[in-house]
């Protein structure tokens, strides 16, 4: 990292920042020239927070702090906060001054703690090592965030708003609502007992894992414990006694005990946490994302434990308190179970992420388990002692460093499931031959080179094999062996140009997606899955025909008619050949009586075969090919038709929908953009009364009878853009279920009659003619966005815009200002409408178009797409512009003249 140059001055702070107090140098050091980074002296600074709004009082750093810091871009400053950073107004959190060669050690002493821990995103907390360096692990994610520029990462590490990213702790935090479920104790009176027999007496409770402890207060270390089993029994509110709860276990002996709380919300707690127990149907304890260093002590008493779920936390393989606990007594209470007592109904431990280094060698003296999960532990080998899980019938090692497995592992004849998945395996382990009954096989992830199938065919037992992204290139196969026994196989993301797995006589179902596959050949026996999507495909050989084929994905290859056998196979129920260079669809596929999804879209069909009997198909997509009709019984011979996708063809009508007067049609789904229809389309749409979704956009519709759109009274939503509609029907009030209108780049001079729907949330009647606007007194609660953007002879007076400041997005042209200097000013760039494929809900996407920005000569144009989320995506349309000025204010461009940024953001 190299030094700042000159330009750092004064703009290393465009923000403001909190102000130190006092001088207090590490060491006694005030003044002079700082020494080699590695002996940098840590600067503290107290800085009180604003209780008002839980921020940092904004102020600036001194000029001793500005000159420390641009002599070496490696110096900046970390803020460490309390046990509690949402606590009172009075506490501190400790501003920091230190280099990316500080060590956590350092800090601590200078701090006076013992340890310093770090959060991420809000999440886990974990305790950092002596020598680990903050300051650097904070510009290693600012890396991670793009950030690339030294002078700029110093900067954002600066600001207190990264904190809510990245956070560091002098002491662990701890949340109420995980520490109850990790432990709820306390003093309170409690009787035994049914009947009144037994006196109140004060006792310690505890609530941990399965079961309720009650003590003797003062010898609750040593004194006798009377443990509860819970699961499978009940808590109950006395109603005789306030705040009390009768915890009785299970069984034909069971036991009760009456606990008696001094407040509502603490007899709640216990209640909720009680009740949770007492619900489950097997013995389960869940301790994952606790950031737990060490086994609850209270939870050994938990004899009944069979599921033991601590992923996701920083346990330790060794110590006190650590995983050597579950199977080795290393307390002195003289009521601690011995060590051959405890948990011995464990049968499944999940002990994935965390960071344990190292096999626990102490687990394989569970001899109980039958699943155990250390999967992402960093391991890079595992101990002999792995032979002494007999009982061990799944074992995920996924997310390791492993290259190779022990000879021991193959004492493990129980064993069915093995997960060695993103490792660094060059080859199938040959220790699988000894695995008798070992059935699945997960190798993703991997360093294989060749697909050896001789090695596969000596194991005899394995049914599904996944080899997902490795470096796969071939497959090599001894033509005279076939294997009877595979019958899953998941080759995906590999380097494979041509793959012959005729050999695998039982293969039910392939995955071989995303590879470089040129030709593909399959045994079709017992085959009834095929997925081989995106590659480069010109020929798939299945021999015998695939008798009991259901599903056939081939789209985004290069085959230019359907292979003869998909014809032939009776069973198949999903055909996708999108995205292909087909000229023309067989009559055998169309008229199929099985087939119930056909998608044959981006093609280079120009005709489809007509159809004679009535077929089972229910999706039909047809997009983006050159027809210019549609078989003329298409609606009368497919009666379960739901879908339909004939868009961008060249259609100019549309067939029939029924042959008698009344119509049998389910159509639900029908998208027609993009063609050449008339208003003669539009009485056919009469014969569909089941649409819900409608889409006429870029076609040449002039008129919309009135008559035809009140039939369709279950349209949810209707896109009529980009015709030349003069108006939108009066009859559209009767389409109760509409939400979503879009009828932008039309001739509409009048405003539909739409606000009085109830369901209506989106509306789109940019571009028009509108010039007034007649609403009610009140708009519809659903409605949350309304575009009238592009109406230039739109009027809309201040009554109109008070009632519609209400509606979450409301898009309208801002008028120019009539001032001499806006005659003399123009946009340097412009902007329309655009509308692209996909069928997003348009609500969880916004878009950002500002023609003028920063000085004029600028442009921003940007989609924000919120998957799901509404929120997020109106947010960035609101606050991006102003981020991205604040950037130029701060840093400028690189590039001189205009800007413009295409920006695509997904929550």
């Amino acid at each position: 990292m190299g030094e700042a140059g000159p330009a750092l001055g004064a703009g290393l702070w465009p923000r403001e920042t909190p102000e130190p107090e006092e001088d207090e140098v590490a060491g006694g050091a005030r003044g002079g020239r700082a020494g080699p980074r590695g002996g940098i002296r840590v600067l503290k600074r107290n800085v009180k927070r604003n209780g008002s709004r839980s921020c940092l009082n904004r102020s600036r750093f001194g000029s001793r702090e500005r000159d420390w810091l641009k002599e070496d871009v490696g110096r900046g400053c970390v803020y460490v906060y309390g046990r509690d950073s949402a606590a009172a107004a009075s506490s501190d959190l400790r501003l920091v001054l230190c280099t990316v060669d500080t060590p956590a050690s350092e800090i601590c002493d200078g701090e006076g703690k013992k340890n310093l821990f770090l959060q991420l995103h809000g999440e886990l907390v974990r305790r950092l090592e002596p020598t680990e360096k903050p300051l650097q692990i904070v510009y290693d994610y600012l890396a991670g965030l793009g950030f690339d520029d030294p002078v700029r990462m110093q900067e954002e590490a600066a600001h207190s708003d990264l904190s809510c990213m990245i956070r560091f702790y002098s002491e662990k935090p701890c949340q109420v609502e995980q520490l109850d479920r990790i432990l709820l104790s306390g003093v309170y009176n409690v009787r035994k007992g049914k009947t009144q027999l037994h006196k109140w007496a004060e006792r310690l409770v505890i609530l941990c894992g399965t079961c309720l402890i009650v003590s003797s207060v003062k010898d609750s270390h040593t004194g006798k414990m009377h443990i509860l089993p819970l699961v499978g029994g009940k808590v109950e509110e006395m109603k005789r006694r306030q705040y009390t709860l009768a915890f009785t276990s299970a069984g034909a002996q069971a036991q009760t005990y009456h606990v008696s709380f001094e407040t509502l919300a603490e007899c709640q707690r216990w209640h909720r946490q009680a009740s949770t127990v007492v619900s489950m149907r097997l013995s389960m304890v869940d301790l994952s994302c606790y950031s737990l260093e060490e086994v609850p002590e209270h939870l050994f008493y938990s004899q009944d434990i069979i599921y033991l779920n601590l992923r996701h936390n920083f346990m330790r393989s060794s110590g006190a308190g650590s995983l050597d606990s579950l199977c080795s007594d290393r307390r002195s209470w003289n009521s601690q179970p011995s060590a051959k007592h405890r948990f011995t109904q464990l049968k499944s431990l999940n002990l994935s992420h965390n960071r344990l280094g190292e096999f626990p060698v102490s687990l394989c003296e569970i001899s109980t388990l039958t699943e155990l999960n250390i999967s992402c532990n960093g391991l890079h080998y595992l101990p002999s002692q792995i032979g002494k899980l007999l009982n061990l019938q799944t074992f995920w090692l996924d997310g390791n460093f492993l290259t190779s497995l022990p000879e021991e592992l193959g004492s493990l004849q129980q064993l069915s499931c093995l997960g060695l998945s993103f490792n660094n395996f060059c080859e199938l382990p040959a220790i699988c031959e000894k695995l008798i009954i070992l059935e699945k096989l997960a190798l993703a992830g991997n360093l294989l080179e060749t697909l050896d199938l001789a090695v596969l065919n000596r194991m005899s037992h394995i049914k599904s094999v996944d080899l997902r992204l490795n470096n796969l290139k071939r497959a090599a196969a001894d033509a005279l062996e076939v294997n009877k026994s595979v019958t899953y196989m998941d080759l995906r993301d590999n380097q494979m140009t041509d793959l012959d797995l005729s050999c695998l006589g039982s293969l039910e179902q392939l995955h071989c997606e995303r590879n470089k596959l040129k030709e593909l050949t399959l045994s079709g026996f017992s085959l009834r899955a095929l997925y081989a999507n995106s590659n480069c495909l010109t020929a798939v050989s299945i021999y015998p025909v695939p008798g009991q084929l259901t599903c056939l994905e081939l789209s985004h290859n290069q085959l230019q008619c359907v292979p003869d056998w998909a014809c032939e196979a009776k069973k198949l129920e999903v055909l996708d050949v999108s995205y292909n260079l087909l000229m023309e669809l067989p009559s055998r596929i169309l008229s199929s009586l099985s087939l119930r999804k056909l998608m044959v879209g981006h093609n280079r069909l120009q005709s489809l075969p007509p159809l004679l009997e009535h077929i089972p198909l229910e999706v039909l997509d047809l997009q983006h090919n050159l027809l210019t009709k549609l078989p003329e019984m298409l609606f009368v011979k497919a009666l379960n038709l739901r879908y339909l996708n004939a868009s961008a063809n060249s259609l100019e009508s549309l067939p029939s929908a029924c042959t008698g007067e009344e119509s049998l049609s389910m159509l639900q789904l029908l998208y027609l953009t993009n063609n050449n229809l008339t208003d003669q389309c539009i009485p056919v749409l009469v014969g569909h009364p089941s649409l819900r979704i409608l889409h006429l956009a870029n076609n040449n519709l002039q008129t919309f009878p009135a008559s035809k759109l009140s039939k369709l009274e279950h349209l949810e939503e209707l896109n009529l853009s980009g015709n030349k509609l003069k108006t939108i029907p009066t009859t559209v009030a009767n389409c109760k279920l509409l939400h979503t209108l879009i009828a932008h780049s039309n001739e509409i001079s009048i405003f539909p009659e739409i606000l009085h729907l109830p369901r209506i949330q989106f509306v789109d009647l940019s571009c028009n003619d509108l010039t007034e606007i007649l609403i009610p007194e009140a708009l519809p609660g659903a409605l949350q966005e309304l575009d009238l953007s592009g109406n230039t002879n739109l009027v809309l007076e201040h009554k109109t815009l008070d009632i519609f400041s209400h509606i979450t997005t409301l898009k309208i042209d801002a008028k120019p200002s009539l001032t001499a200097d806006s005659a003399l000013t123009s946009t340097f760039w412009s902007h329309g409408v655009a509308e692209m494929a996909g069928q997003r809900n348009k609500l969880c996407v916004s878009s950002l178009a500002l023609g003028s920005f920063a000085e004029g000569v600028e442009a921003v144009y940007g989609m924000f797409d919120g998957d799901k989320n509404e929120e997020l995506p109106r947010l960035l349309q609101c606050t991006m512009a102003d981020v991205l000025l604040e950037e130029e204010a701060g840093h400028g461009w690189a590039e001189a003249g205009f800007f413009c940024c295409p920006l695509l953001y997904s929550s």
